[in-house]
């Protein structure tokens, strides 16, 4: 099992920034502070996204929602509870966590604050 990190780290009006660490990686991340998603551990699926008309990640069994997903974005405006993060990270986590997927490797993430 691959079990990656989302660390939230501060809030500035509606952003709330992040820090993903994946794969040995620190990736900024932006969330909506009306839209979060609750602390705890999901499972990250690669699926295809109506939306997005692109396969992308999604956090599997957020309590009282469904969709959220990883995606490009710049603003809290560009999410209703999805994680954004740059477009070329969008592409390389997708493509990495699809390889996962087909390897039958689950994929988990931890959602927490910075203490």
């Amino acid at each position: 099992m691959v079990t990656i990190r989302l660390t939230r780290i501060s809030r500035e009006g509606k952003a709330v920034r992040g820090c993903l660490q994946a794969d040995g990686q620190e990736i900024a991340t932006l969330e909506n502070a009306d839209y979060i998603i609750p602390v705890g551990i999901y499972e990250i699926r690669v699926t295809y996204s109506p939306r997005f008309k692109r396969m992308l990640p999604m956090v599997m069994q957020v309590p009282g929602r469904s969709g959220i997903r990883f995606h490009r974005g710049t603003k809290p405006e560009h999410s209703k509870g999805c994680i954004l993060v740059s477009a070329a990270l969008e592409q390389e986590l997708t493509a990495k966590w699809l390889a996962l997927q087909a390897s039958n490797e689950p994929i988990k993430i931890t959602i927490e604050y910075e203490n």
